[in-house]
């Protein structure tokens, strides 16, 4: 029940940040920090994955209904969320019998590194290719993905370091 009960508070903690905080942040033109999509980082591996990614469109859904942007953000997170267990299994060498037992906290950072910066770059990628959706912006898009990728990944580390228990 304690597991369910964190989830859910991620859930409603990032729906909330990212309505309420960071889709008003619009530095340069470029830098739009997406920190919602930690979600699917922190989703614990052994539950139900079609709970995780029905709750991964819903929250994608949520931020599209408070952003207007008809769609966009629940495709591009469900495709990371659809795309989690192969990454997982890249870069932590992890079977379905380890799933119990993964913690993204225990691995070493340059492994943590590695796959949070590959799911959030292609998050943005695809988010970014949405709006723009015309090949004349492809640098805008590059643009837009390189800078927001940098400053939601340096947003969701500092969140980590912040609120991780040191042991």
């Amino acid at each position: 029940m304690n597991k369910t009960l964190n989830n859910g508070l991620l859930f409603l903690l990032l729906l909330l940040l990212q309505v309420l905080l960071l889709n008003n942040i619009n530095f340069l033109g470029f830098i739009n920090p997406y920190l919602y999509i930690a979600f699917v980082f922190l989703y614990p591996l052994k539950e139900n994955r079609f709970t995780f990614l029905f709750l991964s469109f819903l929250l994608g859904l949520s931020i599209d209904f408070f952003s207007d942007s008809g769609g966009i953000h629940a495709s591009s997170i469900l495709l990371i969320a659809y795309l989690r267990l192969f990454f997982v299994k890249i870069y932590f060498r992890k079977l379905p019998a380890d799933y119990p037992f993964f913690n993204l906290r225990s691995e070493s950072f340059g492994k943590v590194f590695n796959y949070t910066i590959t799911l959030t770059v292609i998050h943005h990628l695809i988010y970014f290719t949405f709006i723009n959706f015309s090949f004349q912006n492809i640098s805008m898009v590059l643009l837009n993905t390189l800078y927001s990728s940098f400053f939601t990944l340096i947003l969701f580390f500092l969140g980590t370091y912040i609120f991780t228990k040191s042991q």
